[in-house]
């Protein structure tokens, strides 16, 4: 039976290890004048401007990641409302006052993402923990729903080391187990992020390699 899961980014599900799980966002800052759509559960990268914009938006995608954007406020340049959002539209902001963007960027999170293809089987799949790999879709969503269409790329799998995602483990979920199927839940971590001491170099080269 196919999984019941959908693309919806990188959602996250706690942090590695025994430290405290506060599942807190950060404010950042967004270029009002960014033209380029951020969805709920996108990978993020810093800019050189001090502002944040989505993966690949620099440097040919070798920027660390800064986090995994979750919305964002800013006033309209229309209505000078405020305006509360799970994704920046990429337009429509008042250049009098700040797009704050609110960013899970906590080095240990963990995120649960869905594979974009089949696993072949619960065994294969779990032979992949500790491996790495890249997304699939990473700057897409929805302007609906404003989730970012962003999937675990199955293909990329691999003990390369300059890949975003480290394979942490698979989910326990009944309505997403066929693993013949794509929709599978991964739990990984973000594999160069910028906000580690130890987890990207200059460049935002990852510094560790899967197994």
């Amino acid at each position: 039976m196919a999984n019941t899961n959908g693309a919806f980014g990188l959602r996250p599900i706690g942090v590695v290890g025994q430290a405290a799980n506060t599942t807190g966002a950060t404010e950042y800052r967004i270029a009002y004048n960014n033209s380029n759509a951020i969805f709920q559960g996108s990978p993020v990268i810093p800019l050189a401007a001090g502002v944040i914009d989505r993966v690949g938006a620099a440097a040919g995608g070798t920027v660390g990641l800064v986090g995994v954007f979750w919305g964002c406020e800013y006033v309209s340049s229309t209505t000078g409302e405020k305006i509360f959002s799970n994704f920046w539209p990429g337009s429509g902001a008042d250049s009098n006052f700040p797009v704050k963007a609110f960013v899970y960027d906590n080095p240990l999170q963990s995120f649960v993402i869905c594979s974009d293809g089949t696993l072949t089987s619960e065994s294969a799949a779990r032979a992949h923990v500790f491996a790495n790999a890249n997304f699939a879709a990473g700057q897409s969503g929805s302007t609906t729903t404003g989730i970012s269409s962003t999937t675990l790329a199955v293909g990329t799998i691999a003990a390369t080391a300059n890949l975003n995602l480290r394979i942490m483990g698979i989910q326990d979920d009944p309505s997403n187990s066929d693993f013949t199927a794509a929709g599978i839940p991964v739990i990984v971590r973000l594999n160069n992020s910028f906000n580690s001491a130890n987890g990207a170099i200059a460049g935002g080269t990852v510094s560790t390699t899967g197994v």
